[in-house]
């Protein structure tokens, strides 16, 4: 499923003006703090709306100014990690996983399928032993590995993920890494990572882009 998208929006110091297109697989995209990484992310999801543009996800219009699309962010079917991994601390590592879906089952067969669907998620990811504990009882690669699947399990269109290993000490990342690149091969999504470390750019990109001052310096 192919992605596309040219975005523009205004910023304090630039606009951004980014416009790109890449089949299924890893878009690392890279550059220094405040050349709009973060904002394209958000204008991709919905959460922050574009100045001019479009997205479109296969044969999905997600949003075109001129034609006055704008698709709310719930019903893009993107999964979306954020830097902080935003678990819901008073939630369990099951219940965090099962918020994204737990309004999509219409009936009790549904509903056990999707119960199905995050047991086979969560032994994916290798945290159905965690499943009662706590945001604050689990380590950094643990709450990485459920925001992940929190994230999966919803049979998302596009995954984003906003610098998801950033917050990981070395060993950890050496770990998750290797996690990455086999959720990388399992899962059959594009995605697009953000990353200021040009060793997760040569690990998991399939395609490349460096930002500068809200515009393509370079695309591989």
């Amino acid at each position: 499923m192919s992605v596309s998208f040219h975005l523009k929006k205004q910023l304090d110091r630039f606009v951004l003006d980014v416009e790109y297109q890449f089949p299924q697989g890893v878009l690392v995209v890279q550059g220094e703090s405040g050349s709009g990484k973060s904002t394209l992310l958000n204008c991709i999801s919905g959460l922050l709306q574009p100045d001019d543009g479009y997205v479109q996800i296969g044969h999905r219009l997600l949003y075109q100014k001129q034609k006055q699309i704008d698709v709310p962010v719930q019903q893009r079917n993107i999964g979306y990690v954020f830097q902080n991994y935003a678990l819901f601390p008073n939630m369990t590592v099951e219940k965090n996983i099962l918020y994204g879906v737990n309004n999509r089952a219409r009936d009790g067969k549904q509903r056990q399928e999707m119960l199905d669907y995050v047991a086979y998620i969560m032994d994916t990811f290798r945290i159905q032993h965690l499943r009662k504990k706590y945001p604050r009882q689990i380590s950094g690669g643990e709450k990485q590995r459920t925001a992940l699947a929190r994230a999966i399990v919803t049979k998302p269109d596009l995954l984003l993920l906003d610098e998801p290993f950033s917050a990981l000490d070395i060993k950890t990342k050496e770990i998750v890494y290797q996690e990455f690149l086999e959720l990388k091969h399992a899962v059959q999504i594009p995605i697009i990572l953000i990353s200021h470390d040009p060793r997760e750019g040569d690990l998991f990109a399939d395609y490349r882009l460096y930002l500068a001052d809200g515009h393509i310096s370079t695309a591989i």
